[in-house]
């Protein structure tokens, strides 16, 4: 994926993964930010998809979706 694409595809969902975030605080997971659940979202992509169904998996995304992934990091990391 072009990293100029991301960015402005990301400029076009921030609000949104900014949402997800909140809600996710909410419900206890308060150090999630906007650009880590965006990674998370695109992570699973090797292209972008159309804009209707980047969309539907931002305002899908679980937090066992998320700490799977978060976690599938960590061990790629260390």
């Amino acid at each position: 994926m072009d990293q100029a694409q991301k960015q402005e595809w990301y400029g076009q969902v921030a609000s949104l993964c900014q949402s997800k975030a909140e809600e996710f605080a909410m419900l206890g997971y308060e150090n999630v930010t906007a650009e880590e659940v965006w990674e998370c979202v695109v992570s699973s992509y090797k292209e972008f998809p159309p804009l209707h169904r980047l969309v539907n998996d931002v305002l899908s995304l679980k937090p066992n979706k998320y700490m799977n992934y978060l976690m599938i990091q960590m061990y790629k990391n260390s």
